[in-house]
This record gives C-alpha cells, sequence and structure tokens, in this order.
C-alpha cells in the first residue's frame, strides 16, 4: 500500500506542474491575441484603400493586358503557399492547413496541373521533410508575430516567379501559372476557419452596382495607368499576404490559448482522479493497520487470559 500511495502522490504532483505550465501558457496566448487583433485592425485602412484604387483603375480601363490579371493556360505549375506555424501546442491547427492543402494539390493534379508548395512556418516545412518532398522555397521564424517585411519577401517571391516567363527569367522552370493561398482566418476566439484563396491571377468580375453601393472614384493616374497599374498590383499582393499572414497567427494563438485551456482543464481533472485514488489508498492502509493493531490486542488478550 506504501509504494501504491507514493506513486499516486508522485504522479499528483507531475500532474499539478503540467498544470501550471499550460495555465500559464493559455494566459500569454489570450494577451497576444489581443495584440494580434489590434495589428489586425491596423493594417485594414492600408488594406482597405488600396485595394479601392486598384479596383477603380481596372473599372475604369475598358483594357486590362496586365501580367498579374492576365491568365496562363501555358502554365501547368500552380503554387501553394501554406500558412503554419513555427511551435505546436496549438491543437489541429496546422493539421487543418496541412489537411486542405493536400486537398488542394489533388484537385490541381487532377486538373492536370503541377502544385509547387511555397511554406510558412517550421511545423510546414518539417511535414514536407519528414516525407521527403520538395518544397521550392521557405520561410520560418516569425509566424507568431509577423512583420510587413515579411510579408513583402513572400510577395515579391511569388510574384517574380509568376511573371517569370513574361520576363524572360531563366527556361520558364520558375513560371507559375496560378498561385494558391491556405491561412487560417480568425472568426472569434473559439472559431478559426481554413481558407483556400487564390491570390493570382486577379480575378475580375463585371457585375452591376445597386444603388447602395458606392461607385469607385475616377483616379487619374501619373504618368500612365498602365505604370501605376505595374505599381499598385505587386504591392496589392504584398498587403493581402500581409492580411493573411496576420489573421493567421491570430488564429493560432487562439488555437493555442484554447489547446492550452483544455490541457489545463483536464490535468485538473487527472489531479482529482489521482487524489481520489490515493485517498482510498490511504483509507485502505489506515484499514489495515487498525485491522493489525485490533487483531494484535485481541491475541495480547487471549494469551493473558490462558496464562491465568
Amino acid at each position: 500500500m506504501g509504494a501504491q500511495l507514493r506513486q499516486l502522490r508522485q504522479k499528483i504532483k507531475t500532474v499539478k506542474s503540467t498544470a501550471k505550465i499550460t495555465r500559464a501558457q493559455e494566459l500569454i496566448a489570450t494577451s497576444r491575441i489581443v495584440k494580434a487583433q489590434e495589428r489586425v485592425k491596423e493594417s485594414a485602412p492600408y488594406a482597405r484603400h488600396i485595394t479601392r484604387a486598384v479596383t477603380a483603375l481596372i473599372s475604369h480601363q475598358t483594357n486590362v493586358a496586365h501580367p498579374l490579371v492576365k491568365e496562363k493556360p501555358d502554365s501547368p505549375r500552380a503554387a501553394v503557399l501554406l500558412i503554419t506555424s513555427d511551435r505546436g501546442f496549438c491543437g489541429g491547427y496546422n493539421a487543418n492547413v496541412l489537411r486542405e492543402a493536400e486537398a488542394l494539390m489533388t484537385k490541381l493534379r487532377e486538373d492536370g496541373k503541377e502544385p509547387v508548395p511555397y511554406i510558412v512556418g517550421r511545423k510546414g516545412i518539417n511535414w514536407y521533410r519528414f516525407r521527403g518532398r520538395e518544397v521550392e522555397e521557405e520561410w520560418s521564424g516569425f509566424s507568431d508575430r509577423p512583420n510587413f517585411e515579411d510579408a513583402e519577401t513572400i510577395g515579391r517571391r511569388l510574384v517574380a516567379d509568376f511573371l517569370a516567363e513574361s520576363e524572360g527569367e531563366g527556361e520558364g522552370k520558375r513560371d507559375l501559372g496560378e498561385i494558391h493561398v491556405i491561412y487560417t482566418q480568425f472568426v472569434s476566439m473559439l472559431t478559426q476557419e481554413v481558407q483556400v484563396r487564390r491570390l493570382l491571377p486577379l480575378e475580375i468580375e463585371e457585375v452591376e452596382a445597386t444603388a447602395t453601393e458606392t461607385v469607385p472614384p475616377a483616379y487619374e493616374f501619373e504618368p500612365s495607368a498602365k505604370i501605376a497599374l505595374d505599381l499598385m498590383l505587386p504591392n496589392y499582393v504584398e498587403s493581402r499576404i500581409w492580411h493573411m499572414l496576420l489573421q493567421a497567427a491570430a488564429s493560432y494563438h487562439a488555437a493555442t490559448r484554447r489547446a492550452m485551456k483544455s490541457a489545463t482543464d483536464n490535468a485538473n481533472e487527472l489531479v482529482g482522479i489521482y487524489s481520489r485514488q490515493a485517498n482510498q489508498a490511504r483509507q485502505a492502509e489506515i484499514t489495515q493497520e487498525i485491522s493489525e493493531i485490533v487483531g494484535g490486542a485481541n491475541a495480547l488478550a487471549e494469551a493473558s487470559a490462558g496464562s491465568e
């Protein structure tokens, strides 16, 4: 009984220590979610204005022939940008992104295209390395707190690979026909949804404006609309990636908070189970000791009566 009680007490001590760690990580993730949401709000005005400017420019141009909005049916390679995390302890956050990526790549292969992975985050990089799969480019070290420079680096590489053929770079090995992004969108503290978006080529939709919609203003671009489009579209792509990185960071912290809260609750429940088992073992040990004492006393009493 003594050995069993010691083991249970050691387990209780270990689980309580684990609960303290998971509780601390839960509190840290909670504080970081607020900061991540603030960064998403701060980036919204720039993204909104550049989107309006690009929309206005394309809306008032009868013939848009920019490479970033032109379909490339002769380019079978399709980039798939996966935004994962650098660290774990976030439940199914990375698994959901990787699962959607596999589904997208399967669909692209069925359509006769060659998916080319670009990975953000050590978890996604290690997942591909472990399976011996080739990766076109990888970035890591900033998934929980990205900077605009990181989005700029990713955006420039993707745009350069997308424009490689039109610019006559190399032998077309890096030429891309499409660019898709898979990231996790922050909906609420309890809900984060994996999103699949086609980033390039841009999709132009002709719709009739309703009475409640504002008609895009007719900007005057200097020196020309084409040059302005050449400058704005790469910045637009970078701002989209920046927004996705911020959304993914907020979702990661929310997933970490939820996973750590679940771990803390499970640890506390396990402490309760071990405590009950320890109490039962202690009670059994006390009962046995009392039985031994009573038995010994009866034996002495019988021995004394026999001697008389």
